[in-house]
């Protein structure tokens, strides 16, 4: 009677494991996903990933391995998210900008001038103005995980002279990612805006290909572009952030229990990075100045007066639409 009661047990216990989705797939069977990004091992973002990783597989009990590819090991940022919707590998991360060539309401967040400070950003990527962005990635077939990472206000550095003025920006030839916003908005402004990979940005810059380019102060210092530039004018003109997405068939196979440990790890390290990233700005000035970068305060006012009187905030509206539009001033306050 004993051992048939066992038996009865063991059965049940079984019958119950398969009866809920993906049990005895989590219990019995490793995962292992490929993460690319294009940012230097040294970047917060990249030591942030890392860290979430090893808190997944530590969670999971070796279950889920996530396996992060740093200075755009596995391509370029553009061949990552084909890669990542053909399936070839399983997630990347990369700025909002860069896919807003599929997701246009994720270039939102990198218009120029639209958030005064940190605070307003990350209120507005925690919102509705961030869960719009999201829904925007789940119609392109990708999967949004968790929380945008912080990176940074962007700022413009110059080998040949700093940057004051609007008409400082006359006809220069500035490196920018491959972001159609910031491509405007530089045009706009007068400057040459040339799309260069981040992987090739130092040698542009070595051999005057460009005589600029602008970025947050981490790129600055993990990409070693102070020993190339002189200048850096903090104008603060834009502020940028980071996704991570995945491809959905590959996520759709991992158990919901395990989903929720990766999503859950994500979210913790971008927050932690983000007030890494703070405290790193505020320390980056000082190390980047004794590297022999000049830093000079800019005003933006006259900077956001010439991208209006230009229409570029009313052609934007156009672009993004009337919901995006409202969402976005509804943390930034009336830009047209």
């Amino acid at each position: 009677m004993m051992h048939r009661r066992t038996a009865l047990k063991t059965l049940a216990s079984a019958a119950a494991a398969t009866a809920i989705p993906g049990f005895a797939f989590a219990q019995n069977k490793k995962i292992t996903m490929k993460l690319g990004i294009s940012l230097a091992q040294s970047h917060p973002t990249v030591v942030g990933l890392q860290a979430a990783c090893a808190e997944i597989l530590r969670e999971s009990n070796g279950q889920l391995a996530i396996d992060v590819f740093p200075n755009s090991q596995l391509g370029s940022d553009t061949d990552m998210i084909s890669q990542v919707r053909s399936g070839a590998i399983e997630m990347m991360s990369t700025a909002s900008g860069v896919f807003a060539t599929l997701v246009p309401s994720a270039a939102v967040s990198v218009l120029p001038f639209v958030f005064p400070d940190l605070e307003t950003a990350f209120r507005a990527m925690d919102g509705e103005l961030g869960r719009h962005i999201r829904e925007g990635f789940t119609k392109v077939s990708l999967v949004p995980l968790g929380k945008a990472w912080d990176h940074g206000f962007r700022q413009v550095t110059m080998s040949t002279k700093p940057v004051n003025s609007v008409q400082d920006l006359q006809g220069v030839k500035l490196r920018v990612p491959a972001t159609p916003v910031l491509q405007q908005t530089f045009k706009a402004l007068g400057a040459s805006p040339t799309t260069i990979g981040i992987g090739e940005a130092y040698t542009a810059l070595q051999t005057k290909v460009v005589d600029g380019q602008e970025n947050g102060l981490a790129i600055i210092d993990a990409q070693r572009f102070y020993e190339v530039q002189k200048y850096c004018s903090l104008t603060s003109h834009a502020w940028e952030c980071f996704w991570i997405a995945a491809n959905p068939q590959a996520w759709n196979k991992v158990p919901e229990n395990l989903r929720q440990i990766a999503v859950r790890a994500f979210e913790l390290q971008a927050v932690k990075t983000r007030t890494v990233m703070a405290t790193l700005n505020t320390s980056l000035q000082d190390s980047l100045t004794k590297r022999g970068l000049t830093f000079n305060n800019v005003d933006p006012k006259p900077f956001r007066q010439a991208l209006q009187q230009a229409g570029a905030y009313k052609e934007w509206k156009g672009k993004f639409g009337d919901e995006t539009w409202t969402l976005l001033e509804k943390y930034s306050g009336k830009l047209v």
